[in-house]
């Protein structure tokens, strides 16, 4: 009997993030088209392993946090969406792949690819680079192909708003008392206001249920994971947050965010420009890691807030 030849590996490096690795979808899915007899591996955090399924283009998930190592050997193509290197082409390069791809670097004469811009939008930079070895990529294919509408915990009921108050790091943290005020407006207007984060946000979060005066069930942070997170995203009315990872998944769900810009532009990372996301930046940039809220984040102020979730929802708020 004939022995059916394995298939040969597409190995993606990308261990970052939940915004990250949604700002890369487009890439993901064009060489998902150029490659359709390969066997796609994505070396990411596993905490994003529930949200593979609902992206479409990947058949495995291996767990890799930032440039590796890789736990992989001689896949026929390893494509670098992590970074410009050289820490992430050095660990692509210990697996021996047939072909790499990746932006070129200084550090690697000998190998061949686009050159990195700093100032570009971050879909865009891993389109150009798949792209650069002739794989066509849509930057707008961000959407996720499976309905997360499905994966909405049963508790939950539809028509409500998100206020999400974490983000990556301090810098990118509007005040606590700033989204407090903006859902106790919401939830006086008569929206049911729902808080999510990760369970290392959970008091953040518990703060602004508090100073908001919203009932306790109505913080969901810790209580949700990030399958389920998605459909909380997928069913809601409108998602406010600043500058992070919901941020990309309110685009994904093409469901309508207000999102708040502090050391980064949104030219930079954010949503679309297709009237259902409103960007809210003070137009100067700072420190993306710093320990303390970024002063351009700071002069965002509630009136704005509420005033592009008004024009978004088509609703009043007192």
């Amino acid at each position: 009997m004939a022995v059916t030849p394995p298939m040969p590996v597409l190995l993606v490096l990308r261990g970052l993030g939940l915004g990250d690795l949604l700002t890369a979808v487009p890439a993901l899915r064009a060489l998902r088209r150029a490659h359709p007899d390969h066997r796609i591996v994505l070396a990411a955090p596993a905490a994003l392993a529930d949200l593979v399924s609902l992206i479409g283009a990947v058949d495995e998930l291996v767990d890799v946090t930032g440039p590796g190592p890789v736990p992989a050997d001689r896949p026929a193509i390893a494509v670098n969406l992590h970074g410009r290197g050289p820490e992430s082409i050095v660990a692509l390069s210990r697996v021996r792949p047939g072909r790499l791809l990746t932006h070129a670097h200084p550090e690697f004469p000998g190998i061949e690819g686009p050159p990195w811009r700093q100032k570009t939008h971050e879909v865009r930079r891993w389109c150009d680079l798949v792209e650069w070895y002739d794989i066509a990529a849509d930057p707008a294919d961000l959407h996720l192909t499976t309905d997360p509408a499905q994966c909405v915990p049963p508790r939950v009921a539809g028509g409500y708003v998100i206020v999400h108050p974490g983000a990556a790091s301090r810098a990118r943290c509007w005040p606590a008392e700033r989204f407090a005020e903006v859902a106790a407006a919401l939830a006086h207007a008569g929206h049911r206001v729902l808080v999510t984060g990760n369970a290392a946000e959970r008091s953040l979060a518990f703060r602004v249920g508090t100073l908001a005066g919203l009932p306790v069930e109505n913080v969901l942070a810790g209580r949700t994971d990030l399958r389920e997170l998605a459909g909380l995203v997928a069913g809601a009315r409108l998602v406010i947050c600043g500058d992070t990872g919901i941020a990309h998944l309110a685009t994904a769900c093409a469901t309508p965010s207000v999102v708040l810009f502090g050391p980064v532009s949104p030219d930079r990372w954010g949503p679309p420009s297709t009237g259902r996301h409103v960007a809210l930046w003070a137009g100067r940039t700072g420190d993306p890691h710093g320990n303390r809220p970024d002063p351009g984040l700071l002069e965002i102020g509630t009136d704005a807030v509420l005033d592009a979730a008004v024009n978004l929802m088509g609703v009043s708020v007192p």
